[in-house]
């Protein structure tokens, strides 16, 4: 038996926890845009960074996983806990922005993405944030279980990674530039 392919899942369903799922269900569709994102993290953490950068970008990734893990116990209905995803990863990110937020401008509008190689990543990470909070909110419509500390976190990410973004371009000492609508 191969290592890396079962053929379980050929004819569009997938077995995870012993119950055959679709793989058009919301569920596995927001474990793959999780998976995505972690792994956009990682080639990110792989580049040449600053050592603060790749632990805090470590710390999505593990943060990621809990999220996932909650997502699978929510699917299979698992009677077990998940891994539990405290509020305070929410309020860690929050302070990361926050000490960010003391040494920059505030920006007028929308910033024009690639001031840096590490910035342009980050604001792609931005970007697929916010896809992996849709597709958690469209489950969290269907009244499954989810904890309710997941979703603020979600929604900071986002707030992160542009942060985090601003921040590289400014330690760069790039001018940030912004749509002219011309």
């Amino acid at each position: 038996m191969s290592l890396f392919y079962t053929g379980k899942g050929d004819k569009g369903s997938s077995v995870v926890g012993k119950k055959k799922i679709k793989k058009t269900n919301p569920f596995v569709e927001a474990l793959g845009e999780l998976d995505e994102l972690n792994s956009m993290t990682g080639i990110l953490k792989a580049d040449n960074i600053r050592p603060e950068l790749r632990k805090v970008l470590h710390q999505i990734q593990e943060n990621l996983f809990i999220v996932q893990a909650s997502l699978a116990y929510a699917m299979l209905r698992e009677k077990r806990q998940p891994p539990a995803f405290s509020v305070h990863k929410t309020s860690e990110a929050e302070k990361i922005i926050d000490a960010i937020e003391k040494k920059l401008k505030p920006t007028k509008g929308f910033v024009i993405s690639g001031s840096t190689r590490v910035s342009a990543w980050l604001d792609m990470l931005r970007a697929r944030s916010r896809k992996v909070e849709m597709s958690v909110l469209k489950i969290n419509n269907l009244k499954l279980k989810i904890q309710g500390s997941i979703l603020p976190y979600l929604n900071r990410l986002s707030s992160l990674f542009f942060a985090l973004a601003r921040d590289d371009a400014f330690r760069a000492k790039k001018k940030e530039l912004h749509p002219t609508y011309k």
